[in-house]
């Protein structure tokens, strides 16, 4: 609380409890909600909170480098409080996104930089399939 805190000082905005409460709800997740599925789940404890302020404390996070914004596809975002660079994977049944976990592919940057005239300086890595509910379920369809 206080990095966030001294984070929002130093950068001259104000903490409100409805900002806190969707960092807070960001780091305890590991199902990379949308919006629309954060605003959801905080409106019972917040409930004159908008969805406007849900999107514009995300993009304020964003900046902040706090949080990452996630294009799954089709305008479908999601948004990690896990701000590092790291891959993902996205299951094409369900829309379920998880991470991918000690997989690093830090080196393809440079690698796809032999490539180009670029100086790269970041990458997002997007796998796409069936988890493994969507595949039992495919299963049972047959």
């Amino acid at each position: 609380m206080n990095k966030l805190s001294n984070l929002f000082k130093e950068n001259n905005l104000k903490l409100t409890p409805q900002r806190y409460a969707i960092y807070n709800y960001l780091l305890g997740t590991k199902s990379h909600p949308s919006a629309e599925m954060i605003y959801e789940a905080l409106r019972p404890h917040y409930p004159t909170m908008s969805l406007a302020t849900v999107y514009k404390t995300l993009n304020t996070l964003i900046e902040l480098g706090l949080v990452q914004q996630l294009n799954v596809g089709e305008d479908n975002f999601r948004f990690d409080a896990k701000a590092e660079s790291h891959p993902h994977i996205v299951c094409l049944g369900c829309g379920r996104v998880d991470d991918i976990n000690e997989l690093e592919l830090d080196h393809i940057n440079q690698i796809a930089q032999k490539y180009t005239n670029y100086k790269i300086s970041s990458s997002k890595v997007y796998f796409y399939g069936l988890c493994a509910e969507c595949q039992e379920q495919e299963k049972g369809d047959r």
